[in-house]
């Protein structure tokens, strides 16, 4: 009997076939994404090489990603890495997949501050190629909290060289995974990974230290946390996503000594549920914070609240 032969045809279509019948919503793409990290091509390169038969290494490699994939299993935490911004990160279970609205929370926190943007440091050399220069920037302190993969803080570091950050983060899982991003990424040495339940390790010294102040917290409210998509709640830790009863449990916690620790004229930036949005932009206005706004994400809901501590 004739072996089957598995192309890159073949196996992608019998795979969006079986994706679709375990109710993958869009099994085209988890398809293809899965097909990609098994061979090694990319997109395009799947569609110019339908006839090349897989190996059994890549068939193996495959098996097993199609069956979590099929089990609910987010594509993320199966390939072992995402992107982010202008960075790729690992990602592993336990620790939360980095969203699209995060890239928003990095892009307004870094406007906020007023930097030199990489294209105005841009020059032309004498061969007419481009190169990034570097000139005297000033140097920031950065505070990431909650920081999870370490997404948020190796994005700052990588995108500004004078940026030095501390990341914290109350979970092993997550402690270890940023480390192992920053040091993958070669920003280890402007960026400092230490466990802290929000402001409990961060030391009398760091009062006007930080320039920012930037974090992803967990702010689902419970109530709404159970009608999320399978994927989030069967695999995603509940640590990282439950902000209790309206969404602000942890919010409520970090002002205070948020507006202590910032700079005069320091930023808060702290993405957040859509629905609560407006009673956090009250409280750090009581609290004593100025220039309050919300910031929308790209699918136009508030998710972000950026706020300054007065000069």
């Amino acid at each position: 009997m004739t072996e089957t032969v598995w192309t890159i045809k073949s196996t992608l279509d019998w795979t969006v076939g079986y994706l679709e019948r375990k109710g993958d919503e869009n099994p085209l793409l988890s398809a293809q994404w899965l097909l990609c990290d098994a061979t090694g091509l990319s997109r395009i390169e799947l569609y110019t090489n339908f006839d090349k038969p897989l190996t059994m290494e890549e068939r193996d490699v495959l098996r097993v990603a199609v069956s979590r994939r099929g089990a609910g299993e987010p594509l993320q935490y199966i390939t072992g890495e995402v992107g982010f911004r202008y960075i790729t990160v690992k990602v592993e279970p336990g620790v939360l997949i980095p969203r699209p609205e995060t890239e928003v929370l990095v892009s307004e926190a870094l406007a906020e501050l007023n930097l030199p943007r990489v294209a105005d440091r841009v020059e032309s050399s004498d061969d007419g190629t481009d190169c990034i220069v570097e000139p005297d920037l000033p140097a920031i302190d950065v505070l990431d909290m909650c920081t999870g993969t370490g997404c948020i803080a190796c994005s700052i570091a990588h995108e500004y060289p004078a940026a030095h950050v501390l990341a914290t983060d109350i979970a092993p899982e997550a402690l270890a995974l940023a480390q192992k991003n920053a040091n993958l990424l070669g920003l280890d040495e402007r960026i400092e990974v230490i466990e802290s339940d929000l402001f409990d390790a961060i030391s009398a010294s760091s009062q006007d230290r930080f320039d920012l102040i930037v974090s992803n917290p967990p702010y689902i409210p419970t109530a709404i946390l159970a009608g999320l998509d399978r994927e989030v709640v069967d695999f995603e830790p509940t640590l990282a996503l439950d902000g209790g009863e309206d969404g602000l449990d942890l919010f409520r916690r970090m002002i205070t000594p948020a507006l202590q620790c910032l700079k005069p004229g320091g930023v808060l930036a702290v993405e957040l549920h859509e629905d609560c949005l407006d009673q956090a932009c009250q409280l750090v206005c009581e609290a004593g914070f100025d220039q309050a706004r919300i910031v929308k994400d790209l699918a136009g809901r508030d998710r972000i609240l950026i706020a300054h501590r007065p000069q």
